[in-house]
């Protein structure tokens, strides 16, 4: 039977090395991580990423994604090779490889630089799949997942099978239109980052604060019928205590 799967975002807590992020995880009773490609699984380093995804799956929890910070149509020329990535998540053993769009906003970007990205996500797709391993673009701002009309042409022009959406909600937005925008990317939603911005970026806030929402979208993603990570990201003042206190809200969450 498809379920909910609890876990967390690593780059949550960057000063904590791995160890110290796999403890937290399992005192809360949580079950999954998304490995940060910044600090704590670094890109191409596969002998880190095979000490992390055998200290995960010691400690009983699974392995939910490579957050990589690889941008389409950039990496290669910012000195991040795709294959670097790649890498560290088959090491890893990540089913998914988290990337941005670009970087630049879905208004800013030509029309020569939006088929760059495309391209390249088409390439590193391919890439990926050889692997075993897909490739989700993160909803971010200052990427072409940063509007609703951009991502429903990414929908269109992203056609390849092995690219899916890191789906979390937009600072700002109401649940409707919240709602809306994670609708449109249901069928190809890989995984859920979940926090409670409210009313911006700069106003964490407890995650139970945003409990009538996140029942809500909790809800949709759950009609997927998949097997799906909900992972918590970013908590106030950075704060283990505050982080403890939303993962036994998200766990009340998603009891049956």
């Amino acid at each position: 039977m498809a379920a909910l799967i609890s876990g967390l975002v690593s780059i949550t807590f960057r000063a904590l090395s791995p160890q110290e992020v796999i403890e937290l995880a399992v005192s809360t009773g949580l079950k999954a991580i998304e490995w940060g490609g910044d600090i704590h699984v670094p890109h191409g380093d596969v002998t880190r990423a095979e000490e992390v995804r055998e200290l995960t799956h010691n400690a009983g929890l699974l392995v939910a994604a490579y957050g990589s910070y690889y941008r389409l149509g950039e990496g290669e020329t910012s000195g991040l090779p795709f294959e670097r990535v790649l890498a560290s998540a088959a090491a890893l053993g990540a089913p998914n490889i988290r990337v941005w769009a670009g970087g630049k906003g879905s208004g800013e970007v030509t029309a020569h630089e939006r088929q760059a990205i495309i391209d390249d996500a088409f390439r590193v797709a391919d890439l990926a799949q050889e692997k075993g391993i897909s490739v989700g673009l993160e909803y971010h701002g200052g990427t072409l997942t940063d509007s609703r009309v951009s991502v429903r042409h990414l929908l269109d022009e992203l056609s390849h099978p092995n690219l899916n959406f890191l789906w979390q909600p937009a600072n700002g937005e109401t649940v409707e239109q919240s709602v809306e925008r994670l609708q449109d990317v249901l069928p190809r939603i890989h995984h859920a980052h979940v926090f409670h911005w409210w009313p911006s970026a700069a106003e964490r806030r407890p995650l139970a604060e945003g409990e009538d929402r996140w029942l809500t979208y909790l809800k949709i993603i759950q009609s997927t019928g998949k097997n799906m990570p909900c992972l918590l990201e970013f908590v106030r003042d950075d704060s283990p205590d505050q982080f403890r206190q939303d993962a036994a809200t998200l766990l009340r969450w998603m009891k049956p």
